[in-house]
């Protein structure tokens, strides 16, 4: 079956602008704001704000890129050994306001990992979400964002799949049927 495209490249765009606004609105210069985004699709998300960011006048964000695996409450069940990202946290959050960036919220799962692991590196003042798409009849845990993208309905089992172009242009978003 052929994958159902969400959103097209040029509603990413206007929803990557409008949650760049959102940011700026409520964080000003971002002089004491935090990018993080979660390894590894957040990361990719993350990157595209901050271009957008730095276009609109803000320099040079402050960011990190934080590896949650060993923080999930599922990481003893897998049979293979895991293979984490990297993290990139070259400044404490301590008394920051931290936005966690993901691409698609699902379980509410990774953001709680996230919220854990981010203890790592001090106590922020504030915590807040920032997602691409929310599958928001799918959580497993209280979590919902702060900043939205889009809401999307998929029935469990459905992929929701975000492809990021190298290029700036040919993002997509798309829905694969769960077949049985």
């Amino acid at each position: 079956m052929k994958p159902k495209v969400l959103l097209s490249d040029k509603k990413i765009n206007i929803i990557l602008n409008r949650l760049c606004y959102q940011l700026i609105e409520r964080h000003g210069d971002f002089s004491n704001t935090i990018l993080i985004g979660l390894q590894p699709r957040g990361t990719l998300l993350l990157d595209r704000l901050i271009q957008l960011l730095v276009k609109f006048g803000i320099a040079d964000p402050k960011t990190g890129k934080l590896d949650t695996t060993f923080f999930r409450d599922d990481f003893r069940r897998s049979d293979h050994p895991l293979s984490p990202n990297a993290n990139v946290m070259d400044q404490y959050v301590e008394g920051k306001d931290v936005v966690l960036i993901d691409d698609v919220l699902f379980t509410g799962r990774s953001i709680r990992s996230a919220l854990t692991a981010i203890d790592t590196y001090g106590r922020p003042r504030s915590i807040e979400l920032l997602v691409l798409v929310d599958r928001r009849f799918s959580r497993h845990l209280p979590i919902q964002p702060d900043y939205l993208g889009a809401q999307i309905d998929a029935l469990q089992g459905d992929k929701v799949k975000v492809v990021w172009s190298k290029k700036e242009t040919e993002n997509i978003v798309y829905l694969e049927k769960y077949i049985e």
